[in-house]
């Protein structure tokens, strides 16, 4: 597959208005076409091969328990042979795909992004009834593959031009270029199951290396669905292995095999740190130290100042806060703000929650739908009780209801204090801690004071005290004057410090070496 198209610049991709009845209706029609398609099960893909295993698991709908979404061959049943099958034939595959012209590899994202383009609101509608993803976070995830997969297939075209080195004093010929690394553990995360998923996937593979994904066993139609899209666009078999698995035993293969060069991971902080860990024992047979990049969540804060423009931060909050059920390494699960503006701010955020409806992700005028699984329903229920037994007040919701789907409220919890169980940790549901602050210094103090160090965002009309932010603010991403969500591939790349993870800075124009090693070669003339 030689690439000749001439290619723009790279410009992300629009988001659907669903306020238009034309949109409304082709997302219906998707999501009618996507439920006829409910329940059907799906094998391992090793080297090209389909493979059905006897033992099995299912996807559920989170907002509707007795909707089984796909059922999964589940390779936890036999996680050392299938993953060591894996990388074998990853391992073989990279002998020639490392050899394949960058625009060449390039042209199979490319591909791709046109199917998922074409058939955006059947993708999104996957993502809807399988993590209960509203119409429109559904289809931000949807644009954000294919942002991915255009941005990176360009980017590894750019980094496979010549490279800019120091003209030698010597009689020699010198150039220095970027290698591939071998083959890669991919493990992404349920939150983002397409565009997570595939850009860490394919970033990968743009770069000359074979892959071994995992998807997250609460999502992975999606990236089965994915798989399909590969396999469509041609892309040669073992270069993407598809190893699912209902635990975590085939997670532990991938990672502790000796032959796995890197990992690729978006999750929690303790998944991830134990990743570390492991990836940095050497094993027999092992040549060389493994490169992590771990993306590992936030404790993400938002600090509205005494000058700030109040409906502004308010509205911020909210979007923040609830999007997506507040399961976003990046949404804002702490309010911290100045004692001064503090009652006039909270009546404004419990006006603007009171207006969210809480519903069905299929219903276009749904705003907050389920949490994604029973693990995280309980989680969540435990810390807003945590949360009112070390002394704060639930302000607007609290009740949780399990009966049908792993529904929350959208819950506020004012009166909590620095160093507060829910304003330390991450719960990674619909529930916000409010932090009073004496005052601005003081808010950046606190916003500062946890393990992570992710997103974070302040609202005030001072620009000194926007630039003290600037300075002072400990934060992969910073958003000043809207809300710390939302980050656009290019625009804003993305990852964190601290406890949140390498800095991965996914979406940037970095990304890729994370991916590659740098080659110098000189030749006496």
């Amino acid at each position: 597959m030689q690439t000749e198209r001439k290619l723009d610049e790279f410009k992300n991709e629009p988001f659907t208005d669903f306020s238009l009845v034309e949109n409304q209706e082709l997302m219906k029609a998707a999501i009618e076409e996507v439920t006829a398609e409910l329940g059907r099960e799906y094998p391992v893909i090793i080297d090209g091969e389909k493979i059905e295993l006897e033992q099995k698991f299912e996807s559920i709908n989170p907002s509707d328990k007795s909707q089984v979404v796909g059922i999964f061959s589940d390779a936890d049943s036999d996680a050392e042979n299938l993953v060591t099958r894996a990388i074998d034939a990853a391992t073989i595959a990279f002998e020639t795909w490392r050899n394949v012209p960058a625009g060449e590899r390039a042209e199979y994202l490319f591909k791709a992004a046109e199917i998922i383009r074409e058939r955006k609101h059947y993708y999104s509608a996957w993502m809807v009834l399988e993590v209960g993803k509203t119409w429109a976070e559904a289809d931000g995830d949807t644009a954000e593959a294919i942002d991915f997969l255009e941005f990176y297939g360009r980017e590894m075209i750019r980094w496979a031009e010549e490279q800019p080195i120091t003209p030698s004093p010597l009689p020699e010929k010198n150039n220095f270029e970027y290698i591939p690394l071998g083959v890669g553990a991919i493990i992404p995360p349920w939150n983002f199951p397409l565009a997570i998923m595939a850009g860490m996937t394919m970033s990968a593979v743009v770069t000359g290396n074979t892959t071994v994904l995992k998807p997250s066993p609460d999502a992975p139609t999606i990236a089965y669905k994915f798989m399909e899209v590969l396999e469509e666009v041609g892309l040669p078999k073992g270069i993407v292995n598809f190893v699912v698995g209902s635990g975590i035993k085939v997670g532990e293969e991938m990672v502790k095999s000796p032959k796995t060069r890197f990992i690729s991971f978006t999750g929690s902080k303790a998944v991830g740190l134990h990743i570390y860990e492991e990836a940095a024992k050497t094993r027999e047979g092992q040549k060389w130290m493994k490169r992590v990049v771990a993306e590992m969540g936030g404790k993400d804060a938002i600090v509205v100042a005494d000058d700030a423009d109040i409906d502004e931060a308010a509205s911020g909050v909210v979007a923040a806060a609830f999007g997506f059920q507040g399961q976003k390494c990046s949404a804002c699960s702490r309010l911290i703000v100045d004692e001064k503006v503090h009652d006039e701010l909270i009546q404004k955020v419990v006006d603007l929650t009171r207006r969210l409806k809480l519903g069905k992700p299929n219903e276009s005028d749904t705003s907050v739908a389920a949490v994604i699984n029973q693990n995280s329903f309980d989680k969540a229920t435990n810390y807003i009780k945590t949360g009112k037994d070390e002394g704060g007040e639930v302000v607007i919701g609290g009740a949780a209801d399990d009966a049908e789907g792993y529904y929350i409220q959208p819950t506020i919890i004012t009166g909590v204090n620095p160093h507060d169980t829910i304003e330390q940790e991450e719960i990674f549901a619909p529930v916000l801690a409010v932090i009073k602050a004496k005052d601005y210094d003081h808010a950046l103090e606190i916003a500062n004071d946890t393990d992570y160090g992710l997103t974070g965002a302040v609202y005030s009309q001072s620009e000194e005290r926007l630039n003290q932010a600037r300075l002072d603010f400990h934060v992969g991403n910073l958003y000043l004057n809207r809300k710390c969500t939302g980050a656009l591939v290019g625009v804003h790349p993305f990852g964190g410090f601290n406890m949140s993870g390498t800095d991965s800075k996914a979406g940037g124009r970095e990304y890729l070496l994370q991916f590659m090693q740098g080659k110098s070669i000189a030749e006496k003339v």
